[in-house]
């Protein structure tokens, strides 16, 4: 273990941690990310990250019963620094995370971790989002996943990374504990097909309504862009269209609700011993 104390905003941890909040392209590069808030660094540790550097204003007590500083550094190699307030607002992302920054190691997110994850489930639910932009949706949406205990979250030829810090913040730590892969649309249509799970597309053309659908045996919930919606290679891909009425004079959702209705279908079906097409 390693303590110090740093009380300059130009000091190098503390610009380090700054540029991996604002550069997904150094986050790539290291293989680290950046959590703030006792309780999603609780979590963090609780899902199996590895916290390397822990920055704190005036520690005391540390995680007010989510995890001690003793029991950190007994399990990880973490490297502990005090901070004036001064430098601690310089690091954080955002107000109100109870002094706490930790710059954490980041998971591989192959489709063969989730591969491992699925084998357990004889009916996996899954969600595949393709080509996604905002953090802030992709953030919901995991939230809601964890909600659901939808069973993996596919990522496609995403345009944001998962340890953006409007994603982490976004997704209340739904981020570390959903089982997630980032790949390419090809790569996923073959991996679905390959374990026989049945693709639903999410689209308001040539499709059905969502609830006349059984959702209870091995299916992927696959979702576009507000935007653009899906590519066409998804609807080729797709054993069912599916879609949202839309009743009033707005012709789409926002993508993060539009997952969470399909999600909790598929939870109320499988919650619904007698429900028949």
């Amino acid at each position: 273990m390693e303590e110090n104390v740093i009380t300059s905003v130009q000091n190098a941890r503390v610009k380090h941690v700054t540029a991996l909040q604002q550069k997904s392209s150094l986050r790539r590069e290291e293989g680290l990310f950046v959590v703030e808030g006792q309780r999603e660094i609780g979590h963090c540790i609780a899902c199996g990250y590895e916290v390397v550097e822990l920055f704190t204003v005036d520690y005391t007590d540390g995680f007010n019963g989510l995890a001690s500083k003793s029991t950190i550094n007994n399990k990880l190699s973490t490297i502990n620094y005090n901070v004036s307030p001064q430098v601690y607002e310089k690091m954080a992302y955002r107000g109100s995370t109870e002094g706490m920054i930790a710059v954490v190691k980041c998971k591989d997110h192959a489709l063969s971790a989730v591969s491992t994850q699925l084998s357990a489930h004889k009916n996996p639910l899954i969600v595949v989002l393709e080509s996604v932009e905002k953090p802030g949706n992709l953030g919901a949406i995991l939230r809601t996943a964890e909600a659901a205990n939808v069973d993996a979250v596919i990522v496609c030829d995403p345009l944001t990374d998962l340890y953006n810090p409007n994603l982490i913040r976004a997704s209340i730590g739904g981020v570390f504990s959903v089982p997630v892969a980032v790949c390419t649309s090809k790569e996923c249509i073959a991996f679905l097909k390959e374990h026989k799970v049945r693709i639903l597309t999410a689209q308001l053309q040539d499709a059905y309504d969502y609830y006349d659908y059984d959702m209870r045996q091995a299916t992927a919930i696959v979702m576009g862009t507000e935007s653009t919606g899906l590519s066409q290679q998804w609807r080729d891909a797709a054993d069912v269209h599916i879609r949202i009425p839309m009743l009033g004079r707005l012709d789409s959702l926002n993508v993060s609700v539009s997952a969470a209705i399909l999600m909790y279908e598929a939870v109320r079906q499988r919650k619904t011993l007698n429900y028949k097409l």
